[in-house]
Formats: C-alpha cells, structure tokens, sequence
C-alpha cells in the first residue's frame, strides 16, 4: 500500500505562483510513475504532470508546458509540481496519484492504483 497526502493549494492571483507536495509513504519503492491530475467543477479529471521515477522522465499537458514543473526529493518521498504563471483556468481540486507498473500511458487516470485526496487551488483574475 501508499498513502498520498497532497499539500500546498490555496488562494492566488492570476500570474502567482504556487508549489504543490505529495508525499508517500507505505511501500513508495514499488511507485515507477508518479502522476499530478486536477478536476475543476462540473469537468472530468484531466491529467496535468507525470514523472518516472526510475529516469525522471516528465510529461505535461500542453496547456501547463512551460509554466509548471514537476518533479521529486526521493529522500523525502515526496514530489512537487511547481506552477507559475497561475491562470484562473488553472482552478481546481489538484490531485496525486502513483503507478506500481512502469508501463502504459502517464496521462491515463485508469493506469494510477493510488490516489491522494487532493487540493483545492484556485486563481483569481
């Protein structure tokens, strides 16, 4: 089992920034992909980041390329996703998620067995 507590979300305005953490715990060594997604109201969940933890491959969502960062501390179990340049569309409930298997695709929701309960970010404009 991991258990995924995502932190960090909070009130900002349009341009700020802010910076999310997940962290692991359990069996964290059997994660091969780490996963950011976000569900804003009324709307599916949408994938926004991913990460391989064995390559640090990352993956974005075009609308979040060059404005967020995703990445890991391994000795902290913990990784972040860094946005900047924060848009009110960027509003929403953020959540983790971590994969046990190295393959598939980093953007489907269906591959994650584990999931966080999420944060609320929301942007003002």
């Amino acid at each position: 089992q991991v258990q995924l507590v995502e932190s960090g979300g909070g009130l900002v305005q349009a341009g700020g920034s802010l910076r999310l953490s997940c962290a692991a715990s359990g069996r964290t060594f059997s994660s091969y992909v780490m996963g950011w997604f976000r569900q804003a109201p009324g709307k599916e969940r949408e994938f926004v980041a991913a990460i391989r933890l064995r390559s640090d491959i990352t993956y974005y969502v075009d609308s979040v390329k060059g404005r967020f960062t995703i990445s890991r501390d391994n000795a902290k179990n913990t990784v972040y996703l860094q946005m900047n340049s924060l848009k009110p569309e960027d509003t929403a409930v953020y959540y983790c998620a971590a994969d046990r298997s190295p393959i598939g695709t980093p953007s489907d929701p269906a591959r994650y067995d584990y999931w966080g309960q999420g944060t609320q970010v929301t942007v003002s404009s």
